[in-house]
């Protein structure tokens, strides 16, 4: 689309913290990560897939260990790339100390801290995790995952709810690190289900707006649906202020894996454009016209001409609080139009026209713009009345 709208999108008033030379948090741009899904002692091959993603555009790549042995690799790997690495303890959070000094960033699971030294108490392993990044300059992310909850904050809730063990394992650890002084820390909560990483990030969000926050969805599978599943996720959360940085989980072949950086802009370019595939409520005090982006379920191209035409069209109500939503397909037009004040969603012969969740007919191409100014109208003069 030609002269698109940039809009501005308050951030919540996170805190800024650095990562090699990039920062995370405050007023630093959303920054894109992703993670290495070859055998990290494949020294060639990691490597490889490292340079692949900063060529892209990673500002963090984050490389998985286990072992001695693949703690040895890493070390390896730092020396022949480039880039901004943190490191994926796993289960062996002892590694710490040993790949420290060659990484950026070290990322722990609570759940994880469970099952290694079963004994010690949670807090004393983490005072070491806290340590050890003060000692090698490292920032520190806390990765909380539904399917890896620590299984004594999850006894503490109904068996069928997986948002709040995540939440109140977030939280304590949140507030041990801040107790024992370390703030240059960020967070991740995260699930396979969109609505659930939506609810549980907006929910922490609401407590500890002062935490940068990490998004993905776990899981999220192949393209284009994997892509589709993370993109409803930030469009609701980063259009609220929320997230910091971003990474697009996909089910890629390893020399694809580049795809995820270049998703994860295109998603942050949509939606400070307005194309979306969900209902965004900018918080505009005027005229709001989204519009998703095409992809291959768009079933006429005359979609993308359309979505131009009603912005032209419509110019003459940018004073007004309107939100007009425009969608390619059968699939997200029919519900993510419903809270819109006006909703268009194309089909392959005619466009669908909606009144918030109400349907007003289904119409031509050609004749559309027109039904669609008579209702502008009619929603101009109420506000006008």
């Amino acid at each position: 689309m030609t002269n698109e709208t940039k809009f501005t999108i308050v951030r919540n008033p996170t805190r800024r913290i650095s990562v090699g030379d990039r920062f995370i948090g405050g007023d630093a741009p959303i920054a894109i990560q992703s993670m290495t899904a070859t055998k990290t002692t494949d020294i060639d091959a990691t490597v490889r897939q490292i340079n692949d993603l900063v060529a892209a555009g990673a500002d963090v790549v984050r490389v998985a260990i286990d072992n001695q042995k693949e703690a040895e690799a890493l070390m390896e790997i730092r020396r022949q790339v480039k880039g901004n690495l943190s490191v994926d303890l796993q289960e062996n959070y002892r590694l710490a100390e040993v790949i420290a000094p060659y990484v950026d960033k070290i990322r722990y699971n609570p759940g994880h801290l469970y099952h290694h030294e079963r004994s010690k108490p949670w807090q004393d392993k983490v005072r070491y995790l806290v340590k050890v990044a003060q000692d090698n300059d490292c920032a520190m992310r806390v990765g909380v995952n539904c399917g890896s909850v620590d299984p004594d904050v999850k006894s503490k809730f109904d068996e069928h709810d997986s948002i709040s063990p995540m939440l109140e394992s977030a939280w304590e650890h949140c507030q041990l690190l801040d107790d024992l002084g370390f703030t240059r820390y960020c967070v991740s909560l995260k699930d396979s289900d969109p609505q659930k990483v939506i609810e549980v990030n907006r929910r922490f969000a609401e407590k500890r707006s002062d935490v940068p926050l990490h998004l993905g969805v776990t899981e999220a599978g192949m393209p284009p649906d994997g892509i589709i599943k993370t993109r409803i996720a930030f469009e609701q959360l980063i259009s609220r202020g929320i997230g910091d940085t971003i990474r697009v989980s996909l089910t890629v072949a390893n020399n694809r894996k580049a795809e995820e950086i270049v998703a994860g802009r295109k998603i942050l370019d949509d939606i400070a454009a307005g194309r979306v595939r969900s209902f965004v409520d900018y918080g505009l005090k005027t005229l709001n016209i989204i519009s998703c982006p095409s992809c291959s379920r768009v079933e006429n191209e005359a979609f993308i001409d359309l979505a131009e035409q009603v912005r032209d069209m419509t110019r003459y109500a940018e004073q007004y609080k309107i939100t007009i939503a425009v969608m390619g397909c059968r699939v997200n037009g029919p519900g993510e139009t419903d809270d819109a004040d006006l909703g268009l969603w194309c089909g392959p012969t005619h466009v669908n026209l909606k009144r918030g969740k109400d349907s007003l007919g289904a119409f031509p191409y050609d004749e559309i713009l027109p039904k669609l100014r008579v209702e502008l109208d009619h929603l101009i003069a109420r506000q006008s009345g």
